[in-house]
C-alpha cells in the first residue's frame, strides 16, 4: 500500500527535516506564531508549526477571530489573501496614527493611489487604458507600483499586445481584503455617473495625454525619466 493510501487527513503536515515537536496548547501556540509572522499564514503552514492537525487549526483560527471580536480587543485576526494575520481594529486607528511619526512610512502619492484604484477596479488593464481613464501619462507611476509589489504583469491584450496589469496578493493584504470581490461598489461614490463602467470605455479616451505631454483638461502629467518607455511599447 502506498504512502498516499495511508494518508490520514488529521495527520500533522511535516517538512523535509521533521523536528521533535513538543505538544503545545493550540491557541497560545497559534497566537505566538501569528504574532511574529510578516505575511498571512494559511492553516496548513500553521498546523506544521504548532504540531496540530490542520482541521483543528482551522477551527481554532475561526474561534480566535470570533473571540477577539466579542471581547472588543484592539486587534482582529482576519482571513486575508489566502491566510490569517493580525490587524489593528479600525476603531483605534487614531491611536495608531499618533504613534507613527509623520514621514516614517513611505506613503503613496496621490497619483499612485489613483492609479492603483483604476487597476483594482478595471483589472486586467493596460497602461494606455489607465492613461485614458486618468488623463495623464502613467508609465512612471506604474513602474513604482510594480516595484512596491502592489500590481503585477498579467498577460497581454489579445488585440494590441500591450502588457496587462492586475493587483497582487500583497495589495489585498495591505487593504485587508480577502479578494477583489470585497472592494466597495463604485456607484455610491460616483453619484453623478449613471454607469461607473463608462470610465473604462472609449468615451473617456479624449482625456489621454497629448503627444506633447499636455492633457486636455490642463492637468500636469505624471513625470517620467527621459528614457521611460511609452504605452505603445507596452
Amino acid at each position: 500500500m502506498s504512502n498516499s493510501e495511508n494518508h490520514d487527513p488529521q495527520q500533522v503536515p511535516t517538512g523535509p527535516h521533521e523536528l521533535e515537536l513538543e505538544i503545545l496548547e493550540l491557541r497560545p501556540a497559534l497566537e505566538a506564531v501569528l504574532m511574529v509572522a510578516d505575511q498571512p499564514l494559511d492553516h496548513l503552514t500553521l498546523a506544521q508549526a504548532v504540531g496540530h492537525p490542520p482541521a483543528e487549526v482551522e477551527r481554532a483560527l475561526a474561534d480566535l477571530s470570533a473571540e477577539y471580536l466579542q471581547q472588543g480587543r484592539g486587534f482582529d485576526l482576519r482571513p486575508v489573501a489566502g491566510g490569517w494575520r493580525f490587524f489593528s481594529r479600525a476603531e483605534f486607528a487614531s491611536a495608531v496614527e499618533r504613534f507613527i511619526l509623520e514621514g516614517q512610512q513611505a506613503r503613496l502619492t496621490q497619483a499612485a493611489l489613483e492609479t492603483v484604484a483604476v487597476v483594482a477596479y478595471r483589472q486586467p488593464i493596460s497602461r494606455s487604458r489607465i492613461s485614458a481613464i486618468r488623463g495623464v501619462n502613467v508609465d512612471g507611476v506604474v513602474r513604482t507600483l510594480v516595484t512596491r509589489g502592489l500590481i503585477e504583469e498579467h498577460g497581454t491584450d489579445a488585440e494590441s499586445g500591450a502588457l496587462l496589469y492586475r493587483t497582487t496578493s500583497y495589495f489585498l493584504e495591505r487593504m485587508g481584503l480577502g479578494g477583489i470581490d470585497e472592494l466597495p461598489a463604485l456607484a455610491p461614490l460616483l453619484p453623478e455617473v449613471d454607469d461607473p463602467d463608462a470610465y473604462g470605455s472609449d468615451e473617456f479616451a479624449h482625456a489621454a495625454p497629448t503627444p506633447d505631454g499636455d492633457t486636455p483638461d490642463g492637468d500636469t502629467p505624471d513625470r517620467d525619466p527621459p528614457d521611460a518607455e511609452s504605452d505603445d511599447d507596452a
